[in-house]
């Protein structure tokens, strides 16, 4: 049995400040509240299939809920026979002029506890740049990305309809050289849609003393109004030998 070590700062980013990214990786929409009334929760389930070479299928369920800067998050991950992992999640985003700082602690099952800070800066053109922590408990990574590690990133909503992000998730604690890099194009369509492509290329060792891999990923979303879905393909993922293939669906309500 593989368990992989959790990876935080990615979603954190992803999720938080401009991408629709894993699991927690798409942020339910705020909305803008009826004048004189208390901001409503705003909650997402995205249920995800997982189908990997060497592995059993596995499957994973998140709710996810936003109030105004906090977000909360409850989900399971089950390998049926081989691994289950219960997690919950808590994210505050405070905007600051310019600036938006996005703290974030994560619980689970076996034992697992991680923490991140994030930070965008800039508007039309904007830097990103984070730092991760965990405990190094068992959890299977279902974020793809260094754990404990920083992060630094450049992006632009200066195209039409677009938001165009590069940013860079590399261990700076476990001597493993894993680093992603990430270019992530979301592009507004009529009617409410939205289209969001995720290429990434890594390179990196899964344990210090391993040999080295190389893979690459690619994932498409596409959300209209209430609904999204996501289909992704993932060599060498979490810096195995074993390529991956993800689905998933979800509902804002």
């Amino acid at each position: 049995m593989r368990i992989e070590q959790f990876r935080i700062p990615a979603v954190a980013i992803a999720g938080a400040l401009f991408l629709s990214a894993g699991a927690q990786a798409d942020p339910a929409p705020r909305g803008e509240p009826v004048s004189g009334a208390p901001e409503a929760w705003a909650f997402k389930l995205t249920p995800s299939y997982y189908v990997t070479s060497g592995q059993k299928d596995a499957i994973d369920l998140n709710l996810r809920g936003n109030h105004g800067a906090h977000a909360l998050w409850l989900a399971n991950y089950r390998r049926a026979g081989e691994f289950e992992q219960t997690r919950i999640g808590y994210e505050y985003t405070a905007q600051l002029g310019l600036v938006q700082l996005v703290p974030s602690l994560q619980l689970a099952s076996h034992g697992f506890a991680g923490g991140s800070l994030n930070a965008q800066f800039g508007d039309a053109v904007y830097g990103l740049v984070g730092v991760g922590r965990t405990n190094l408990r068992d959890y299977y990574n279902l974020n793809f990305d260094p754990n404990d590690s920083q992060v630094f990133g450049i992006g632009t909503r200066l195209l039409r309809n677009s938001n165009l992000t590069l940013f860079t998730v590399q261990d700076n604690r476990l001597s493993t050289g894993q680093k992603v890099i990430h270019l992530v194009w979301r592009y507004a369509l009529a009617d409410q849609q939205r289209l969001t492509i995720d290429l990434s290329v890594k390179r990196g060792r899964p344990v210090a003393d391993a040999e080295a891999v190389a893979g690459n990923a690619l994932a498409l979303t596409w959300d209209r109004r209430d609904i999204f879905f996501r289909l992704a393909r993932d060599s060498k993922v979490n810096f195995s030998n074993d390529y991956q293939t993800r689905l998933s669906v979800g509902l804002r309500f």
